[in-house]
């Protein structure tokens, strides 16, 4: 059975006035192989005991204690029971004892030598401190760290060295019974007499030779620098293998989410925090959602909820000073800290999610605001930030910045690249369009008046025919150029608007006497209520967008199809008009297309219906200059079609109004359609 108590304070209780000090492990190594090599070049047979935690550790010094065995058959390795590392002795010239994982020599480092004219021990625990970055324990096996720390005692006073031996073989002869009678003969070798049975805790220790104790100083000065250094680099590399992943983010995906995703987790890893998030913003921002968090898995998450920045001084002074700024609510506070009163909103929200200390780092890109990164703490006692975590940071975020302007640019990329496809859409309709329209109408009239420059015996009758054909093709021909001029000039801005308050009900009149339609347009029934008041807007565009709403109608509409104009007003502040048909109707995925110019519902060279594909462009343009929205509604093909569109209501006829107030208001201006 596996003695579970500590050789240290069995070696403490018995010699009370020893005192621990620490140790790096790179001391104790260099303390032990100058133990060792002592042994090597010496010419007695001293007692060697040695207890390496893990069968592990031994391995790398076997090779040194089979020669210490060809020196001394007293040599005794101890080491946690193993796969390859069992009791045994004779074969490897030096007894091995394994001993239990549930023994306190598993977190200890034992070395002692015992001579006739060199003494010395090395009695030492492993130090384990209450630290999220200590390293963890698996099967009882510390990790191979340079900077582990131990307490004990190193000393060359022969009195200490026998005790810690004497404890020692006890706990040998508690594992191997079979070597009772070998650890007898080393007792009565090496140990004085009546040891065995005086454990007086009274016993005096004598003082360390002072060449021994600096040189142990010189060793452990030496390695604390040694592992500053080191800590210093391994900071070094992974800071800079932080920036690295976040690069290569950078360089795989243009996508900003996905690397504000990457750069959280990463940062939040690296940063001694409880919580890491990220978020865009800019000058005007008045609040954000979190969407990018990492958080200690006893932290309340941020994840979804609105971070306000208008009533948050923090994010206002970073806005404002574009550098970056840290935040303690509790002493002492550091430079750059902006103190807050305890009745600020901000205060209210950091009270509300248990934060203690923030830093704020912004993403600028020439000096232009793009989101900011923000640290907390949320332990009882935060910490001062520190300094080379700040400038972490600041790297982290200059990545990010360009980042952004990387997506922000590809995505403005793409938006030209549309605007150049729709351009050349635009250009190939144009083509086919005006080349259709135009040679049709042209053909027309060319044969009419050829036949009657032909045919001067032609009767009247049909030269009147032949005339009227030609003026109704040079009419259509005429449309098309106005259509051109009239959305070139509506594109371009170049219309100067002549708003007034008007007569909706005048207005549809105005449309529908000014058409020539077929004869089952004839009759479109019109529900305009008396009340309806005033409208505000360009009497003359507003009956441009009705004639050419209804011939829209009235193209893709038969006989046996219905027309009608209704008005209402909507939200008090609008005036809706609908113009409604049974007709053809149009497919769901197409009621935004209808109004992008040189649309046709069957293709530019195939349709069945004239027309340039203009008429809902130039009503969309004419509607939205003057305030209003356009939109079209359809359930399908011949499932007829619903056009609205909203005009503000003009502020003098905000109260009721009857008809007789606003007759003549329209009727008065020329107005000129050209349909």
């Amino acid at each position: 059975m596996g003695n579970p108590s500590s050789v240290l304070d069995e070696l403490l209780e018995v010699l009370p006035s020893l005192r621990p000090q620490m140790y790096f492990k790179t001391s104790l190594t260099a303390l032990s192989h100058a133990m060792e090599d002592q042994v090597l070049a010496g010419n007695e047979q001293p007692l060697m005991i040695a207890s390496f935690q893990q069968e592990r550790f031994y391995r790398q010094e076997a090779h040194r204690y089979l020669r210490l065995a060809e020196i001394t058959p007293q040599v005794y390795v101890l080491a946690a029971a193993d796969t390859q590392f069992a009791d045994s002795h004779g074969a490897a010239a030096h007894e091995t004892i394994a001993f239990n994982s549930d023994d306190a020599l598993v977190h200890e480092w034992h070395l002692v030598v015992l001579g006739q004219e060199y003494t010395a021990c090395l009695i030492c625990r492993e130090h384990h401190q209450s630290s999220a970055k200590q390293p963890k324990i698996l099967s009882g096996a510390p990790a191979l760290d340079q900077s582990r720390r131990f307490e004990g005692i190193w000393t060359l006073d022969r009195h200490v060295c026998e005790r810690a031996a004497q404890i020692l073989l006890q706990r040998i002869g508690s594992y191997r019974s079979d070597l009772a009678q070998k650890v007898s003969a080393a007792q009565a070798q090496f140990l004085p007499t009546g040891l065995l049975e005086d454990s007086s805790p009274d016993d005096e220790v004598a003082e360390a030779s002072p060449f021994a104790q600096r040189l142990v100083t010189y060793v452990q000065a030496s390695q604390y620098k040694l592992l500053k250094a080191y800590k210093t680099m391994a900071a070094q590399e992974s800071r800079e293998r932080l920036i690295n992943s976040i690069t290569a983010a950078i360089r795989q995906s243009l996508n900003p989410t996905e690397v504000f995703a990457i750069a959280t987790h990463e940062l939040g890893q690296q940063i001694n925090a409880c919580r890491c998030i990220i978020y865009r913003s800019s000058r005007r921002s008045t609040s954000v959602d979190i969407h990018h968090e990492f958080r200690q898995p006893n932290v309340d998450p941020l994840k979804g909820q609105t971070w306000p920045l208008l009533d948050n001084p923090l994010f206002q002074q970073v806005k404002n000073d574009r550098e970056s700024i840290t935040h303690i609510v509790t002493p002492p506070t550091p430079s750059k800290s902006k103190k807050l009163s305890d009745n600020s909103p901000i205060h209210t929200l950091f009270q509300k999610w248990d934060i203690r200390a923030c830093l704020l780092v912004p993403l600028i890109y020439q000096d232009r605001l793009l989101g900011v990164i923000e640290l907390h703490q949320c332990q009882t006692l935060p910490q001062p930030w520190n300094k080379n975590d700040i400038r972490l940071v600041e790297a982290v975020a200059a990545q990010l910045s360009v980042a952004v302007i990387q997506a922000e640019a590809y995505a403005n990329l793409e938006n030209l690249n549309q605007q150049l496809e729709a351009l050349d859409r635009t250009r190939s309709n144009l083509i086919a369009i005006t080349g259709h329209e135009l040679r049709t109408p042209l053909s027309t009239i060319r044969v009419c008046l050829e036949s009657i420059f032909t045919e001067p015996d032609m009767p009247l009758e049909m030269r009147n025919v032949m005339l009227q054909t030609a003026l109704e093709d040079s009419e259509r021909m005429q449309s098309l150029v106005q259509d051109f001029l009239t959305l070139s000039r509506l594109e371009s801005g170049r219309i100067e608007w002549n708003l007034e308050s008007l007569s909706l009900s005048e207005c549809i009149a105005l449309a529908l006497s000014s058409r020539k339609t077929a004869h089952h347009c004839s009759n479109i029934a019109v529900n305009c209520p008396d009340n309806l008041p005033l409208i505000r807007g360009d009497g003359e565009w507003i009956v441009e967008v009705l004639t050419k709403v209804l011939d829209n109608a009235c193209k893709f509409t038969s006989s046996n199809d219905s027309i009608s104009i209704d008005a209402t007003v909507q939200d008090e502040t609008l005036v809706k008009v609908s113009v409604n048909d049974t007709g053809r109707g149009i497919e769901p995925e197409r009621l935004e297309t209808v109004f992008e110019r040189f649309y046709q519902e069957e293709g530019a060279l195939r349709r069945s219906v004239g027309g340039t594909g203009l008429g809902l462009a130039i009503c969309r343009q004419i509607i939205e200059a003057q305030g209003g929205k356009i939109w079209a509604i359809s359930k399908g093909k011949d499932q007829g079609t619903q056009i609205n569109f909203t005009l503000p209501i003009a502020t003098q006829s905000s109260s009721a109004k009857t008809p007789g107030q606003t007759k003549g208001r329209t009727s008065s201006k020329s107005v000129k359609i050209s349909v």
